[in-house]
């Protein structure tokens, strides 16, 4: 039995996911988290250093690491890339003059070496608020990000609102389907 075998067939036993939830402050990470574990979200501080939640979705657990967004922490980013299977990336779809700072800290991140190979779901956030074509809205994000030239990660993007849940339930769907093609698929 190979190396592969092996370790897919643990992965398998474990059904536990590391999910790394990381983009700038206010892109509404947290609200995420919380609105996916049926939970309040009137009211969200901003996030001082990281949570940690588990999510039991199809028989996954997802271990969800939600790392505040706010320049002074991003340097800490790094302390948190071991062992990710997939990487969340959310953007705030109110604040797209923000996006060159995304594509920054996002071509940082995935850079990478400990991060190769994972996952990737970029969450276009705050969709509720936004007045403009969602379609040339997820075209000028796949254009800046530059998501058309990655190499090492399967990747999908959605629009979704963290206070009305749109969209939530689609991207944990595409990380245990893309877990279980990873792992699963011999």
């Amino acid at each position: 039995m190979g190396l592969l075998s092996i370790i897919r067939k643990q992965k398998l036993k474990e059904k536990e996911v590391r999910v790394l939830m990381l983009g700038l402050d206010n892109s509404g990470k947290t609200t995420i988290v919380k609105s996916l574990l049926h939970k309040d979200i009137k009211e969200i501080s901003p996030t001082m250093g990281f949570n940690i939640d588990t999510i039991s979705y199809k028989g996954f657990n997802m271990n969800i690491w939600d790392i505040g967004g706010q320049s002074s922490l991003r340097t800490f980013w790094f302390n948190y890339f071991e062992k990710t299977d997939f990487l969340v990336w959310v953007i705030d779809s109110s604040s797209l003059q923000r996006l060159s700072e995304n594509f920054k800290e996002f071509d940082k991140v995935l850079k990478e070496d400990r991060l190769a190979g994972c996952g990737l779901l970029i969450l276009i956030n705050k969709i509720d608020v936004y007045q403009g074509d969602t379609e040339k809205l997820k075209e000028a994000v796949i254009n800046t990000l530059q998501l058309q030239k990655l190499e090492n990660h399967c990747w999908n993007l959605l629009c979704c609102s963290a206070y009305s849940g749109k969209n939530l339930t689609k991207g944990m769907d595409w990380i245990v389907d893309e877990y279980e093609r990873k792992y699963y698929i011999i």
